[in-house]
């Protein structure tokens, strides 16, 4: 399992990333400290891996493993380029789950990248970027589905899956929380959206 802990510039994702996974990455007092992912390691503890060992003493036992994924911040606009932009989305959309790191904090030694603490904003702000962006991954893709349809009808149903899936995105909904769309994409193992995919936890101080 990938899990990508995202959120604003400077509120704590690579101080979360570090306490996980002992990785030591850099933490500084400023926005884009992280540019390129950091990726650590966590073995899972499961006492009945410990306990099937003892009774069937294998050569090797391998417990279950989380790679965690810090990403750099995202700020308003990185759907259309802001910040790191594409590169953060594009990072997003390789993990199986998101962490969502928002501040609570109050600290004037810290700075906020919108110059006041305020979660719920910050929160809308993280998601309504992803789903602008995953709305124009799908208009990418409804074009060229209506191009392909006229030679192979059988993009008539993909059409029919993506403009729902859209309009779901439009009421800023939760995809794997519709119907519709969990009963058509059903088997469907890779998906290339950042919003739609993503389990999301978040995580507050």
């Amino acid at each position: 399992m990938k899990i990508g802990i995202v959120g604003l510039p400077n509120v704590g994702k690579s101080t979360m990333f570090n306490a996980i996974t002992n990785a030591g990455a850099e933490c500084a007092n400023y926005p884009f400290c992280t540019i390129e992912p950091n990726v650590g390691m966590v073995a899972v503890p499961d006492e009945r891996l410990n306990e099937l060992t003892k009774m069937y003493e294998p050569e090797k036992t391998t417990p279950a493993v989380i790679e965690f994924v810090d990403i750099a911040g995202l700020v308003k606009g990185a759907s259309k380029g802001e910040g790191l932009g594409n590169k953060f989305l594009s990072h997003i959309r390789e993990v199986d789950s998101i962490v969502e790191v928002v501040r609570c904090f109050e600290n004037s030694n810290v700075v906020h990248v919108d110059g006041n603490i305020a979660p719920n904003r910050d929160i809308e702000t993280i998601n309504l970027e992803l789903i602008f962006a995953d709305i124009e991954t799908i208009d990418k893709k409804i074009e060229k589905a209506k191009k392909m349809l006229k030679a192979d009808k059988k993009y008539a149903f993909e059409i029919e899956v993506l403009e729902k899936t859209k309009k779901v995105l439009e009421e800023r909904k939760i995809c794997k929380n519709n119907k519709f769309y969990r009963r058509r994409t059903r088997g469907n193992q890779r998906c290339i959206f950042a919003y739609i995919k993503t389990n999301t936890i978040y995580c507050k101080y």
